[in-house]
């Protein structure tokens, strides 16, 4: 049954049109009725929205009053990408019980199968927490096309708190920026950080540097370590990874500074702003994967990408910049731990250096796992960074892509660990004390007290040198601008004739945004890779059992009405004909959890509110 909004509702009966329309927008503050009903909301008519920061929720379909079916939104400009979801539920009655289907996953492979649960936190209750797996399944539905279905139970247990609900712990835009904002308010000598270009939406691409003073003289002959995550906007993980790694070289601790006194480290903690912020789960606001289009990326479509190149190839014929690694930090959705992708090389020993780095960080942390590190040059991942960057860099520069699981790793005991956000940050910083084993920082020799005090740092110079890169990775494109041709009338974009198409397009003011990417994405659909989704392995595949239909909606009325089982928790299913049975047995399943007051969320130990974003 199609959702009804309030004011909307329809009559018993009446065809929907819109049931088969494309989910193209979130949702805003929509009020879900049952169908019939006319009047205000009532107390437990739940109001989904999304239309914020990193929200994805496209459509909401009301099932039953217990029952709901969650449609992601896709990438903007690109359907073929459904997996993160990102929403707010509100209007809730106290012990309101409710099964929440995701229902358009666009992957059939998930750690879903594997126990991964939703995050989930309240307004009293800002730390984020996963929902328990028990009361989570991951099946094969023949009621969505046999699409693969996410159906979780949840018990609602406060009727002021708003509840988030999302695909794993977001890290949104405004989180880095308050973060960014609270380092400089520190002004402290060895962080830095600017602006190294726009996005397509005029957002900012930031850039930042973390060493000691000494070593930003433009003619010192210096060590960079260059680190870049989210290209991919949904793997939330890589911030987390990301942060930790910076709070461990900002501490005052003598391997903090160990490691800013002989490394200059720089950070482009987000690469992809405006899918952060549009809620896309591996797309940019034009629908392009941009960890394929590192080989030749466009300054219009693929902005932060082009500058970043820009400024990784300056650094690379830099004779006093000795560019030692580039890691990109991305999260996986199918495997578990940590782990690394290298590069094949036909020169040995820069083959066999590489493997250095991901032993050593094996050894620091035991949620990375060596035997899931490999070493490729599969042509899929031609346009990645570290294809790239590791073909065209000096021999000298290690690049490598830092994988982290959205769910869990396995300790040394073979125990599977789920992860949090302090578990993410720890990874973070167990790789910068990498750095001190790779370069060899250990032990740290005691400090020896100046003989008189050293002189006064000038950061507002030092900031300006640092400033002098960008501008000078800015003057390389603007002059590459001028010379490029305009290949549909070969006439040169200095020109004065010359007007460049998209401000063509956007001066006209009838030609919409929309249009103008459509438009723009059909020139450039030679540079899209197009390539069929791998059909699911035989592991994956959940094949519904003829011999068992699912119930129908009264019966599973009657089923949550009956009386809760004495013991509590209804056992998971384990018989083959329940595992690999249509939705109604998941479904059946998870309402008798409900029945017996097993849906809500744990009472956890008093929590420590986040940090305000």
């Amino acid at each position: 049954m199609r959702s009804a909004v309030y004011g909307e509702s329809p009559e018993p009966g009446d065809a929907d049109p819109l049931v088969s329309e494309e989910v193209v927008g979130n949702v805003s503050k929509m009020c879900v009725l049952p169908p019939g009903y006319r009047g205000p909301p009532r107390k437990g008519h739940l109001i989904f929205d999304a239309n914020f920061e990193s929200g994805n929720l496209g459509r909401v379909d009301y099932i039953t009053e217990i029952e709901y079916d969650i449609f992601i939104r896709p990438d903007t400009c690109n359907p073929r990408f459904r997996v993160w979801f990102y929403f707010t539920v509100e209007n809730i009655k106290a012990d309101q019980r409710v099964i929440f289907n995701i229902v358009n996953f666009s992957k059939t492979k998930s750690l879903y199968r594997e126990g991964m649960s939703p995050v989930v936190r309240s307004t009293s209750r800002p730390k984020w927490q996963r929902v328990p797996g028990k009361n989570v399944f991951y099946y094969k539905c023949p009621d969505h096309r046999k699409n693969y279905v996410m159906s979780f139970a949840f018990q609602f247990d406060k009727e002021d708190d708003v509840y988030e609900f999302a695909y794993c712990f977001p890290y949104p835009n405004t989180r880095l920026s308050n973060w960014i904002a609270k380092q400089e308010a520190r002004n402290i000598d060895y962080f830095y950080a600017d602006v190294l270009s726009d996005t397509v939406q005029q957002r900012n691409l930031d850039i930042i540097t973390i060493t000691s003073p000494e070593n930003i003289h433009p003619t010192k002959q210096k060590r960079v370590i260059f680190i870049t995550a989210r290209v991919h906007p949904g793997e939330s993980p890589a911030s987390y990874v990301c942060e930790g790694l910076m709070e461990f070289l900002l501490e005052d601790t003598p391997e903090a500074k160990a490691l800013r006194d002989h490394i200059v480290f720089k950070f482009v903690p987000m690469l992809n702003p405006d899918g952060v912020a549009l809620g896309n789960y591996r797309c940019s606001l034009m629908g392009f994967d941009l960890n394929r289009h590192w080989t030749d990326p466009s300054r219009w479509a693929h902005p932060t990408l082009e500058a970043t190149k820009a400024l990784l190839l300056e650094y690379n014929d830099n004779p006093s910049v000795d560019l030692d690694f580039y890691i990109d930090i991305h999260a996986h959705s199918t495997l578990m731990n940590g782990f690394m992708y290298g590069n094949v090389y036909d020169d040995n020993d820069r083959f066999e250096r590489q493997a250095i780095f991901p032993k050593l960080l094996c050894n620091n942390a035991e949620d990375f796992s060596l035997a899931f590190t490999s070493f490729n040059k599969d042509a899929v991942k031609a346009g990645t960074g570290r294809r790239f960057l590791g073909s065209c860099l000096s021999p000298r520069s290690n690049c490598y892509t830092l994988e982290v699981s959205f769910y869990s790793y396995t300790n040394q005991n073979s125990q599977v660990i789920p992860y949090s956000v302090d578990g993410y940050i720890g990874l973070g910083r167990n790789v910068a004390r990498t750095f001190l084993d790779y370069y060899d920082l250990l032990p740290i020799p005691p400090p020896v007290p100046p003989s008189s005090p050293p002189p006064p740092v000038n950061k507002s110079k030092l900031k300006a040198q640092l400033r002098d890169e960008v501008l000078m990775v800015h003057r390389q494109r603007s002059n590459a601008n001028k010379t490029t041709l305009n290949t549909e009338n070969g006439r040169s974009s200095s020109d004065p004739i010359y007007k460049p198409a998209y401000e063509a397009q956007l001066s006209n003011s009838t030609t919409s945004l929309q249009s103008y990417i459509k438009q723009l994405r059909s020139k450039m659909a030679r540079e899209l890779t197009q390539k069929q989704a791998p059909s699911p392995s035989k592991e994956m595949m959940c094949t519904p059992n003829s011999t068992v239909r699912p119930p129908c909606r009264s019966q599973l009325t009657q089923m949550l009405s009956a009386s809760s089982p004495v013991n509590g928790v209804p056992a998971a299913p384990t018989s083959p004909q329940n595992l690999l049975s249509p939705r109604g047995s998941h479904i059946r399943h998870l309402e008798d959890s409900l029945s017996a007051g097993q849906g809500r969320r744990p009472d956890p130990e008093p929590l420590e509110a986040l940090p305000s974003t």
